[in-house]
């Protein structure tokens, strides 16, 4: 049975800035079941994470410690990974454009939102 949660689990990325809201998104993230990525505060650090295991899904602050993330967003764009956009710096019309079928959540985010988001990007990752 153990096996079988383990196997269920998905891996979700997190690329937060704000020690409080990485530790609270990293809390929702174990919460629904699955395993978490870091979290990071630089894109750059997760950039070189995910060189050895793409997640199956992705967190991100627009604006970590070392600047935009739309570097390491291209990369898993490409990879397919689905991205949900966690920020006060974008809404879901400024992703739109570039990230087709990303996710934007405004921060502060209800909780119950941001997890309904997290549900459709694993049910995409599947």
């Amino acid at each position: 049975m153990a096996t079988q949660l383990q196997a269920d689990r998905h891996s979700v990325l997190v690329v937060e800035d704000e020690f409080i809201i990485a530790l609270d998104l990293s809390e929702t993230v174990r919460d629904l079941g699955h395993k978490v990525e870091g979290p990071y505060a630089n894109g750059d650090h997760a950039l070189i994470a995910i060189g050895e295991n793409l997640p199956d899904v992705a967190i991100l602050d627009v604006m970590a410690a070392d600047g935009e993330v739309f570097p390491l967003a291209d990369v898993l764009t490409e990879a397919g990974v689905p991205i949900i956009f966690h920020s006060g710096h974008v809404t879901q019309r400024d992703i739109a454009e570039r990230y087709p079928g990303a996710m934007a959540a405004q921060k502060p985010c209800p909780p119950s939102e941001l997890i309904d988001m997290i549900e459709k990007a694993v049910e995409r990752a599947q």
